[in-house]
């Protein structure tokens, strides 16, 4: 029997301690890690339950507010103006099309609208049409990929560094037309809507015209439920 092996057992090679240890390291950082990941994700849950009833309460309260004064003014012998739209949805109906995407209302988007208005509808989408678009229909471009949105967490990747961390803040903040609406809006990839249910009447005339084309106002809401 050697020296080293009677004071202590066989001598284990400087190379296998130190791999041994590296794993050891990388056992423990990876347990770390999936811990850290529980409880963010935990925290996660929390704040989108959170923001979900606080933007439920905020919509809830709007509605509220507007069915108000629609009854003020039937009251005072008058009617109720809409404010100015912040937001559109364009769906183009000549060329590739079916084709849908938010924008937001300004002048230089009006002038473009009216520039490609032969070959394009559009009109204020509701909170209900924008809600079932982003959810049944809603695809992100995450690593410059077309990616469904299947999971709170794909929005995150994307857009967490602006505090949209979960599908009702990306709706929200298109709802709204929020600080960072451009952002969330350039994260979404255009709409592919199937052909509406009943067809489209006259692509070449303009809604106003009993066509297709143009600006058909809050009446894009029962397009979008035809082709979504």
């Amino acid at each position: 029997m050697g020296e080293e092996e009677a004071k202590g057992g066989p001598v284990i090679p400087e190379s296998v301690l130190k791999k041994q240890k590296r794993n050891e390291e990388w056992t423990l950082a990876k347990k770390q890690e999936v811990e850290a990941k529980k409880k963010k994700n935990a925290e996660n849950r929390k704040l989108i339950y959170s923001r979900a009833k606080q933007y439920a309460k905020e919509y809830e309260e709007q509605q509220k507010e507007l069915i108000q004064l629609k009854r003020e003014a039937k009251l005072k012998g008058g009617f109720y103006v809409d404010p100015e739209a912040k937001l559109l949805f364009m769906i183009r109906i000549r060329g590739y099309i079916f084709n849908g995407v938010f924008l937001e209302v300004n002048k230089a988007t009006m002038n473009m609208l009216h520039r490609v208005e032969p070959y394009v509808t559009y009109g204020y989408p509701n909170l209900k049409s924008v809600r079932e678009l982003i959810y049944k229909r809603g695809y992100g471009k995450l690593n410059k990929q077309r990616t469904a949105l299947t999971d709170n967490s794909i929005v995150e990747q994307a857009l967490g560094k602006f505090g949209i961390i979960c599908m009702e803040d990306l709706i929200h903040e298109i709802m709204t037309v929020g600080p960072h609406f451009k952002e969330a809006n350039n994260f979404l990839w255009p709409f592919k809507l199937k052909a509406p249910l009943g067809g489209l009447k006259k692509k070449r005339n303009h809604y106003v015209e009993g066509g297709d084309a143009g600006n058909r106002e809050n009446y894009i809401n029962e397009l979008i439920r035809r082709m979504n």
